[in-house]
């Protein structure tokens, strides 16, 4: 069923929402030779927690949040850090494509509704990410221009700043409630899409109003 809701711009994050963010696999690849089989999951889960961990302070440059990542997860693991790894990882970004039902999905919103991406992102990596969607995105904004890294309220003032509009106006999608649907629902969105990629449990409907399984299920939440 159709939303009421018309909103003047859908905003999405594109790292997991968007884009096939492969940050746990080649972390997988990479620590193979260090970590156990049956305790990866755990080292990986660790991983994840450092990089949200380094993102909440003042802004710093993502090459640096997640070189700070890796150095802390193999120190709470005991294991050799290597500064090449660290970045054999940030350099590997720019490189993921969508996750496959993305071009479709968005190609069925952007002539519609302006797109916009708020990132957590390096600005020399993310246009990469960006000309791999296969649909027009209106706006990208990403925390090196904010100066702040989501989940702080400070990264989604800056875009409506930018564009000019208040969060009432406007839907969040993205498939993570700690980095996005927590501060959207705070920030006052007029709606916020969950978007099931089973990387984080359904908090739905406490954080958002509507929750699909992939991009292809937006369009008939407004009404195309």
């Amino acid at each position: 069923m159709a939303s009421q809701f018309n909103p003047k711009y859908i905003t999405f994050d594109c790292y997991g929402t968007l884009t096939d963010f492969r940050m746990g696999p080649i972390a997988r690849s990479i620590f193979a030779d260090r970590i156990a089989p049956e305790r990866m999951d755990a080292f990986v889960a660790d991983f994840k927690a450092y990089r949200l961990d380094e993102v909440l302070g003042d802004w710093k440059p993502f090459e640096e949040v997640v070189r700070n990542s890796v150095e802390r997860t193999c120190r709470k693991w005991g294991i050799e850090y290597r500064e090449e790894e660290a970045l054999q990882i940030y350099n590997a970004v720019p490189t993921w494509g969508p996750h496959p039902d993305v071009p479709e999905g968005l190609s069925r919103i952007a002539g519609e509704i302006p797109l916009v991406i708020l990132s957590n992102a390096a600005n020399d990596q993310i246009h990469h990410n960006v000309a791999k969607l296969g649909a027009p995105v209106a706006h990208v904004f990403t925390a090196e221009q904010a100066r702040a890294y989501k989940p702080r309220l400070k990264a989604f003032e800056y875009m409506f700043d930018q564009l000019g509009c208040g969060p009432e106006e406007a839907m969040h999608v993205s498939s993570s409630f700690r980095y996005d649907h927590m501060s959207a629902h705070d920030m006052g969105y007029g709606a916020c899409v969950f978007v099931a990629r089973g990387h984080e449990a359904s908090l739905t409907p406490r954080y958002a109003t509507h929750e699909i399984r992939d991009i292809g299920g937006l369009a008939a939440l407004v009404g195309l």
